[in-house]
């Protein structure tokens, strides 16, 4: 079809003027509060780190930032919220290991993952550590995997739940150090610890800030950090890679989506805000006490993220038979 001038003119206008309206909407953003929904009942890792953020959030944003905590179906129901939300800044999620793993996990999920939300910033990492019972005769990485190739399935470890962070952790662990362990899972973290402190299992893979009090009273013996480095609160525990298994990282981790179709610019304003309030030195050492270190990343960097852990669960899950009951 050809355009006539005047034609031309009007489509030149009525491009301007949504191009306006857009630019004008990203300039007074935000206008009304701001609700965080985190897919897990109040309490845990990720509602405390994000009840630690949403002030200063809601300073620097200019309007009340707020934390609304839809658990269930492991994480999938604050998901879908999120992804089913009006796209305009308004409505925020968060994103953790879950994420990743579910795709791999249920056959069907009410959104897609890599489609219906889109990554703002990644926003904190949360460090593991491998726990033994000191009944095992080990003390490193090294003697506890020789121990469980002497003695094939006889080692068990507990974890907070089928999927949790605490599994793929431990999976990732036996399936990089060629070992056999048996799973046991809990109902929660809680759970999980009585049962290595009572010696029912003898590993978990678990919260720093958790584990701790324990490694100093000497009812638990702290193997290695899941992480790439050493982690500051227990600086004498090496890593598990430096320890034995070579390119070993694993880790729970926390990050901002919102539904796709939200305004670029609001991702921009929203990415701004999250990483200057991520980067004050006084929130670096309460993430600490919460047992996790801020990030702050761009959009294109936590896209990359999801992507590389969306393909790493996906590999676990299978080779671990790992599926939801």
């Amino acid at each position: 079809m050809k355009l006539t001038w005047r034609g031309s003119v009007l489509v030149l206008v009525g491009l301007s003027a949504v191009m306006g309206a857009g630019f004008v909407a990203a300039q007074t953003y935000p206008t009304r509060s701001i609700r965080v929904i985190v897919p897990f009942a109040p309490g845990g890792a990720t509602d405390v780190v994000l009840r630690l953020l949403a002030p200063r959030l809601s300073e620097n944003l200019g309007q009340q930032v707020v934390v609304d905590n839809r658990g269930g179906g492991a994480a999938t129901i604050g998901m879908d919220m999120t992804a089913k939300a009006a796209p305009d800044g308004y409505t925020l999620g968060v994103a953790t290991l879950t994420f990743s793993i579910n795709p791999n996990l249920f056959s069907k999920l009410p959104y897609n993952s890599e489609k219906d939300l889109v990554p703002v910033s990644l926003i904190a990492i949360v460090p593991l550590v491998l726990s033994l019972h000191p009944s095992v005769p080990v003390r490193s990485v090294k003697e506890l995997i020789a121990f469980a190739k002497a003695r094939p399935g006889s080692l068990n470890y507990s974890s907070s739940g089928n999927a949790s962070a605490s599994q793929m952790a431990a999976e990732l662990f036996s399936s990089m150090s060629g070992i056999k362990m048996v799973h046991v899972p809990y109902t929660g973290g809680g759970p999980a610890l009585l049962a290595i402190l009572s010696g029912q299992v003898s590993i978990l893979v678990g919260a720093i800030p958790v584990m701790q009090p324990y490694f100093k009273s000497g009812k638990l013996v702290g193997l290695g950090v899941t992480t790439a480095k050493r982690d500051p609160a227990i600086p004498d525990i090496p890593t598990i890679a430096e320890a034995g298994v070579p390119g070993y990282e694993s880790r729970e981790w926390q990050g901002i989506v919102v539904p796709a179709g939200t305004p670029s610019a609001v991702i921009s304003r929203l990415n701004q805000a999250f990483v200057k309030v991520l980067a004050a030195p006084d929130l670096k050492e309460r993430f600490a006490a919460a047992g996790a270190h801020p990030v702050g990343s761009t959009p294109e960097e936590f896209a990359a993220h999801i992507k590389k852990e969306i393909a790493l669960m996906g590999k676990l899950v299978k080779e671990a038979g790992i599926r939801i009951e």
